[in-house]
């Protein structure tokens, strides 16, 4: 216990020290500026590869696991911008939205170098072509995501017709929304902490800090979601117009708050294991010398 409060404390002082939260605040504001280029990229994407009708699907996919009252107004935004008609995959405008979208991608690095206290020498171009391929491996696994939900009904339908019996497990499909929601969050996270900073991790190193950022994501959407269904008219009536951009860019800051810790929490446990293993080398040589010197007397 004593070990853990420490290894907990020491991610506190390292989340204060390396401006955990000013980094939170500008990974929010990249993400949200990011979010309608992602969208953009992923229709263009979509409609290249005929399959256009899946980015509506794709869309709930991803405001899945946010509160209802944070994911409406602005899941109804990015509609609102998914709707006009646009070019080809690859126009000048879809590239542009690959790129812009890409810069949520940079910030999160940005967090994570910080937290691992790694100083990043690759060259800029480098780190940004690796966002951009970040982007695009997300655009085709949310569409392949999207098609399989699609297809998941079509799929219980047919077995449905041959053992009719099956019937009252239909809450399952609601379930596994639920689960695909889940399964993105965990992929990203575990792809952020092990591909983004520079320096090399295993997934044993990164595994506390996913399921803090896991476990702590849901438990605030819970709550930020109760918050706002008793007091959501608070932020109308401060921000009006704006009050759709301000929740989501609260939910979004603290969101990113606790994946920055989440980061801090690794790297202060990869440092208590340093310090062991340090202690145990050190008390391995006093015990060598003790036996040296009884051989020497003796």
């Amino acid at each position: 216990m004593k070990a853990a409060t420490s290894v907990v404390f020491d991610a506190i002082g390292g989340f204060l020290v390396d401006d955990g939260w000013p980094i939170a605040s500008h990974i929010a504001l990249s993400m949200l500026t990011s979010m309608f280029p992602f969208f953009i990229f992923v229709t263009a994407l979509a409609s290249f590869l005929g399959t256009s009708d899946l980015v509506s699907e794709a869309t709930k996919l991803i405001f899945e696991a946010w509160p209802s009252a944070v994911a409406g107004p602005i899941a109804h935004e990015v509609q609102d911008v998914l709707t006009q008609p646009r070019g080809g995959l690859l126009t000048i405008g879809a590239v542009l939205a690959l790129y812009f979208s890409s810069s949520g991608v940079e910030a999160l690095r940005t967090g994570l170098n910080r937290a691992y206290d790694a100083l990043d020498h690759r060259p800029w171009w480098l780190l940004r072509l690796q966002s951009i391929l970040f982007m695009m491996v997300a655009s085709f696994g949310l569409l392949a995501l999207a098609f399989l939900v699609v297809l998941g009904p079509l799929i219980w339908t047919q077995v449905l017709e041959v053992a009719p019996q099956l019937e009252p497990l239909q809450r399952l499909v609601t379930i596994a929304r639920l689960g695909v929601a889940t399964v993105i969050l965990c992929v990203t996270l575990l792809v952020a902490h092990l591909w983004l900073p520079a320096v090399k991790l295993r997934l044993v190193d990164v595994a506390p800090g996913v399921i803090l950022t896991f476990v702590g994501s849901v438990g605030f959407g819970e709550a930020f979601g109760l918050y706002l269904s008793e007091f959501a008219r608070n932020y109308v009536s401060t921000y009006a117009g704006l009050a759709s951009v301000m929740i989501t860019l609260v939910f979004l800051y603290v969101m990113a708050a606790i994946f920055v810790f989440g980061g801090e929490l690794n790297a202060a446990i990869l440092r208590a294991g340093r310090r062991e293993k340090v202690r145990a080398r050190r008390a391995a040589r006093v015990r060598g010398a003790g036996a040296r010197h009884l051989e020497r007397r003796g």
